[in-house]
C-alpha cells in the first residue's frame, strides 16, 4: 500500500506505490519525457530532511491518535464510540480496495482527468474541513478565554412526521467548534487555490490522525488479515500491473504526505517533493492501536510494552523501505516492510514473554465498521506512500 514516486511536480495519487525515477505521464498514461531537461538531484541535507521530516509526520498522527483514541473509548457516550473493524471487514477489504482502485484508473483512461480530480476536489475538500475541524477541537477547549461565552448549536435534519419520524442528522455544536470550522475552511480554500503542500499535510495529518482515532481492530488475528491482505494488494498493484502508477500520478487529493527536497534552495515555493500515503500510516496504525486494548488481565501490564514494540517496527518498516529505495533505485511497496514489521516484532515480543496465545485471544467488543466507516477508510485505500515527486 505504500509508495513511493518520484517528479516534477506535486502528483495527485490514490493508491499506495513508491516510484522512483518515474517520469512524469501526460493525460493518456504515456511518458512524457523532456530530453532536454536535467533531472532534479536532491542534496543529501535535503533527501535527509524531507525523508526526516516524513517520518516524523508519519509518527504524530500514530501516537496522539492513539492517546485520543484511548480516551474515546472511555467516553460513555456512544455516539463517541470508535468503530471496529471486524475479521470480516478486515478480509473483505483488499478486494474492495482493489475494485476501487481498478474502477478510477478506468475513469482515467476514459474521461478527462481535469473533470474527475475537480470532483475529488471539492469531495475531499468538505472531508478535509471536518477532519480538521475535530482534530482541532481539543485544542481550541484548551486555548479559548473563558471570558468569552459559549452558545450552544444543534444541527437536525429529519424525516416524517408523528411516530414514523426519523432522524437523519443530529449534529449538537458550540462557539469553539464554529471557530475550528472557519480556520478549517480558510485552509481548505487555501488547499483548492494553491493546492500548497503545506495546506495538503495539515489536511492529510488530520484524515490519518482521524483514522487511527476512530477506527480499531477487534482483535489481532483482524488485524494480521488486514494487513496480510493489503500486504498482497500492494505487491500485486506495483509490481504487477501500471494500474496503481497511473492513477497516483493522475490523482489529486490530500491523501499523502509530502515534503519538499528542495526546501534549501526554493524554500517554500519548492516543487520537488517526497512523499508518504496515508494508508500506509493509517492501516499499521489501527494495528498498533489494538495493543492497548488488550482483554485478558495477563496482558494489562504489559499494553505499553506491546505498543512501544510496535511503534518501533513502523519505524523499521519504513526505514527499510526508504534504504531499499535508495539502494536499488526501483519503485517498492512499503506494506512489504511494514508488514512484516508490525507482524513480526510483537510476536517475538509475545514469545519470549510467553503471552502469544493471550495476545490472539484478546477480543474488542464495539460496532462492526461495515455499517458506519467502511467508505472512510476506502477514501484511503488508495494512496501512495513513500517517495520522492
Amino acid at each position: 500500500m505504500a509508495d513511493v514516486d518520484q517528479g516534477s511536480v506535486l502528483p495527485s495519487e490514490t493508491s499506495p506505490l513508491i516510484l522512483d525515477g518515474l517520469n512524469s505521464t501526460d493525460s493518456n498514461g504515456t511518458d512524457a519525457v523532456n530530453a532536454t531537461v536535467a533531472k532534479f538531484v536532491a542534496t543529501p541535507e535535503g533527501t535527509a530532511l524531507a525523508y526526516g521530516s516524513l517520518v516524523f509526520m508519519a509518527l504524530l498522527p500514530i501516537f496522539f491518535g492513539a492517546l485520543r483514541s484511548v480516551n474515546c473509548g472511555k467516553s460513555k457516550n456512544s455516539s463517541d464510540m470508535p468503530e471496529t473493524i471486524t475479521g470480516r471487514d478486515a478480509a473483505r477489504f483488499p478486494i474492495i480496495a482493489s475494485c476501487t482502485l481498478f474502477g478510477l484508473y478506468l475513469f482515467f483512461k476514459i474521461f478527462s482527468q481535469e473533470y474527475i480530480n475537480l470532483l475529488l476536489s471539492m469531495y475531499f475538500f468538505v472531508l478535509g474541513i471536518l477532519a480538521l475541524s475535530h482534530t482541532m477541537s481539543p485544542f481550541m477547549n484548551r486555548i479559548f478565554p473563558a471570558n468569552i461565552p459559549i452558545k450552544q448549536y444543534q444541527l437536525l435534519f429529519t424525516q416524517g412526521s408523528g411516530e414514523t419520524k426519523e432522524e437523519i442528522v443530529n449534529y449538537e455544536f458550540d462557539t469553539k467548534d464554529m471557530i475550528c470550522l472557519v480556520i478549517s475552511t480558510v485552509v481548505g480554500v487555501w488547499y483548492i487555490l494553491k493546492k500548497h503542500w503545506i495546506a495538503n499535510n495539515l489536511f492529510g495529518l488530520a484524515f490519518a490522525l482521524n483514522g487511527v482515532e476512530l477506527l480499531h481492530l477487534n482483535n489481532v488475528s483482524t488485524g494480521c488479515i488486514l494487513l496480510g491482505g493489503l500486504f498482497v494488494y500492494d505487491v500485486f498493484w506495483v509490481f504487477g500491473t501500471n494500474v496503481m502508477v497511473t492513477v497516483a500520478k493522475s490523482f489529486e487529493a490530500p491523501i499523502k504526505l509530502v515534503f519538499p527536497q528542495d526546501l534549501f534552495e526554493k524554500g517554500l515555493g519548492a516543487n520537488q517533493f517526497a512523499m508518504l500515503g496515508l494508508g500506509d500510516i493509517v492501516i499499521p496504525g489501527n494495528c498498533l492501536m489494538f495493543s492497548l486494548y488488550p482483554a485478558p488481565s495477563s496482558l494489562k501490564k504489559n499494553t505499553r510494552t506491546y505498543f512501544y514494540t510496535s511503534f518501533l517496527a513502523y519505524i523499521f518498516g519504513l526505514g527499510m523501505t526508504i534504504w531499499v529505495m535508495h539502494t536499488f533505485k526501483h519503485a517498492q511497496p512499503a506494506l512489504l516492510y511494514l508488514v512484516p514489521a508490525c507482524i513480526g516484532f510483537p510476536v517475538v515480543v509475545a514469545l519470549l514473554k510467553g503471552e502469544l496465545t493471550e495476545m490472539f485471544s484478546s477480543v474488542k467488543e464495539t460496532t462492526s465498521l461495515t455499517k458506519a466507516l467502511l467508505p472512510r477508510l476506502l477514501s484511503l485505500a488508495g494512496r501512495p506512500a513513500l517517495g520522492r515527486v
